[in-house]
Order: structure tokens, then C-alpha cells, then sequence
């Protein structure tokens, strides 16, 4: 880890220093837990409150405010924030290695340049790999596929046959990609396997989850866009084409044919029907059913998922109504009364 001044650390990030740049700032916290020496950063209102009672030594923020610790103040604190941590750790470093000698790679694979391939680990017949890879144990590459450069692999991850995988893609562990959809044709009571002939194509930057699945097309390729981040425990049906930039949280389920454009996100446990078109920069509520399309800058809850604003009125009514019951319970009773008297 690097130590670096309050002022170097402004200047890193392009922001304005309210206080003393020469604190020297040695690690980074949350606002509740850190400690002098460390530096936080508010990116939420609603932690505004810890502001005064933080004890870091310097915080970033978006604009000033009250506060016992020095001030970076910049347009984007969550980012400038990740971009110092990125300075004072750094990523996980991968140890170089090599082909290790345990390692199961065909003759008519290509390891590109400073690739690591750790023991156990299977390439299978011309598999292309690029440039300065990592590829942990247990990982399998089918035969035909092709992984970019700065690819990171970790272990288990199992890549199909055939399948395209960008520069930059980051795999976690026991993610599988390019395995068969969910596709049979049922006749007189019995399932009978569909062939899937398509392909998985993972476009640059994408990060998968940890035991996250991407199912190859029926016919089409399955597709996940430029910088796409993908949860753990993520199901992509067959065939689904997702756009660039977009970020589904764990446990996120899709359908297969299903479209979505760039810069959606759908929170936990969203399930997402097959065969309908999700447009640009939607927003998709925890738990929702989505169901039908949906149009850009769309921003749905619920199952079915609906419009947020509508979706939250509902849920509140929805707590009201044993208490709704009760008073109905009485109006009906005084209503029975009345009809009796009459």
C-alpha cells in the first residue's frame, strides 16, 4: 500500500483540497469506521450525518460541508474515492508463473505472451489465449474458443467450445460460459434435447460473477456488451443479445431471446421474461417480473414489474389493508344493522 499526502491525492484526482494538503493519508475507510490517517469519502445524503462525527482526517465529497476532517472536494466522490483506493492498493496481484508443467494444454493451442496457465488447468485443441492472461486452476476452455488479452480466469471457470471472449474479461469462480440453454421439445409427455448451435460472445471489459451461467443460442449467439458487469449466481438465457455498460446484481435471472439495450441495471433476484425488448438505461427493481417490454429510461417494481412511482403507492396501500378489512368489517356490520331496522 502507498502513502500519499492529502494534496497528491487531490491532484490524482483533478479535485480541491478545504484544509491541509500535507496530511498524510495512509489507508481508506468508511466514514464510521476510519481513523486519522485514513481518508473516507459521502457520496449518499443520508450518511451526511457522519460528517461532523468521522474521524478520518480527510473525507471527499461533492461540495462543502461542515465537517472536523479536511475536504476533497470533486464532481464524482464515489469514483474519485475508487480511483485513490486503486492508487493506494492497487487490483489483486496475480503471481507470474508460466505454463506450469501440470497444466493440460494441447498441441495446437496458442498461448499468447506472458499468459500464466496454473497446474490442472485444461486448453483444449486450438484455443487461441491472448497476451498476459491469467488462468487458475480448474479452468477449462473448450475446443475453438478464443479468450483476448489481459483476460483473468479464475478458478473452475469452464468455457464451452466455441465461444468468443474479449480483452480485459474478468471470470470468478466456477462461472460457466457457453453451457446449452434450457431448450427441449416436448412430444406426447417427452422433453427431447433442442441442439444448441449458436455461440457465447463476451464483449471487452465484461466482468462475470462467481457461479454465474451464459447459456449458448439455439441458432443466434448469446451477447454481452462492452463493460457489462455481470453478479454472481447470474443466469443469461440462450440467444439473449445484452447491450454495453449494463449491471445485473446477483441472482439475476434472463430468459432466453430476450434484448436488452446499454446502461440498464437490474437489482437482486430480478427474473426476466423471454422473447421481449428491454430498452436503454432501464431500471429494473429488486425481486421484479418483468414480464413485457419495456421502453428507455424506463424505471419499473413489482411482479408484474410496473412503474416505480406507481409500484411504491400500491406496496404502501398493500400495508394498509388488514386495517382497510377491518373498517370495512364494521361499515358492513352497521350497514347489516340498518337494513334490519328498515
Amino acid at each position: 500500500m502507498k502513502t500519499k499526502t492529502l494534496g497528491e491525492l487531490a491532484e490524482h484526482v483533478g479535485g480541491k483540497v478545504v484544509g491541509d494538503p500535507n496530511i498524510v493519508i495512509t489507508a481508506a475507510a468508511t466514514l464510521e469506521d476510519a481513523r486519522g490517517g485514513e481518508i473516507s469519502f459521502l457520496a449518499n445524503p443520508k450518511y451526511r450525518k457522519h460528517l461532523k462525527s468521522t474521524k478520518a482526517s480527510a473525507v471527499v465529497v461533492k461540495q462543502v460541508s461542515a465537517s472536523n476532517s479536511a475536504l476533497l472536494v470533486v464532481d464524482d466522490p464515489y469514483y474519485a474515492f475508487t480511483q485513490i483506493v486503486i492508487l493506494m492498493y492497487g487490483h489483486r496481484r496475480h503471481k507470474p508463473m508460466g505454463l506450469n508443467a501440470n497444466a493440460s494444454i494441447a498441441s495446437t493451442a496458442n498461448i499468447g505472451e506472458k499468459t500464466d496457465v496454473h497446474e490442472f488447468a485444461v486448453i483444449a485443441d486450438h484455443v487461441q489465449v491472448g497476451r498476459r492472461c491469467v488462468i487458475y486452476p480448474g479452468v477449462y476452455i473448450g475446443e475453438g474458443s478464443v479468450i483476448g488479452d489481459d483476460c483473468i480466469l479464475y478458478p473452475n471457470v469452464v468455457v464451452y467450445d466455441g465461444c468468443q471472449i474479449g480483452n480485459r474479461v474478468i471470470m470468478h469462480a466456477n462461472a460457466t460460459i457457453g453451457e446449452d440453454g434450457f431448450g427441449f421439445a416436448t412430444h406426447k409427455g417427452t422433453h427431447h434435447k433442442i441442439p444448441h448451435i449458436g455461440q457465447v460472445v463476451v464483449e471487452d471489459d465484461v466482468e462475470i460473477g462467481a457461479s454465474a451461467a451464459i447459456e449458448r443460442g439455439t441458432f443466434s449467439n448469446t451477447v454481452i456488451g462492452e463493460g457489462t458487469k455481470i453478479g454472481d449466481s447470474v443466469v443469461v438465457g440462450h440467444g439473449t443479445v445484452i447491450g454495453p455498460h449494463c449491471l445485473f446484481v446477483p441472482q439475476v435471472g434472463i430468459a432466453g431471446s430476450t434484448t436488452i439495450g446499454s446502461h440498464c441495471v437490474a437489482a437482486g433476484q430480478v427474473g426476466i421474461s423471454g422473447h421481449i425488448k428491454i430498452g436503454n438505461r432501464v431500471t429494473m427493481g429488486a425481486q421484479s417480473g418483468v414480464i413485457s417490454n419495456l421502453a428507455d429510461d424506463s424505471v419499473v417494481f413489482g411482479t408484474p414489474a410496473f412503474n416505480f412511482a406507481d409500484a411504491k403507492r400500491a406496496l404502501l396501500a398493500l400495508r394498509t389493508l388488514p386495517e382497510l378489512q377491518k373498517k370495512i368489517a364494521v361499515l358492513e356490520a352497521k350497514l347489516s344493522k340498518k337494513e334490519t331496522k328498515t
